[in-house]
């Protein structure tokens, strides 16, 4: 049993304790964010450090800058 720690950058997005260890260029989906392995590092006898680089997500609801100007016609 491990202590795997995922992190994104130096910030740790989740913390579990897992039988086998993330491989590298594996995809992942945690906390309904889809991302992909990047590194692993072992760091005490039973920890790990997982660096893990999440899909940026885009948000459909804004509308562009050209529809700002625009006014609506009834």
């Amino acid at each position: 049993m491990f202590a795997v720690h995922f992190m994104e950058k130096n910030i740790i997005v989740l913390t579990q304790v897992l039988r086998e260890i993330p491989l590298v260029d594996t995809d992942l989906k945690i906390k309904g964010r889809k991302g992909k392995v990047v590194s692993v590092h072992e760091t005490e006898k039973d920890g790990i450090h997982v660096q893990v680089e999440f899909e940026k997500v885009i948000d459909k609801n804004k509308s562009s800058i050209k529809d700002l100007g625009k006014k609506k016609r009834k």
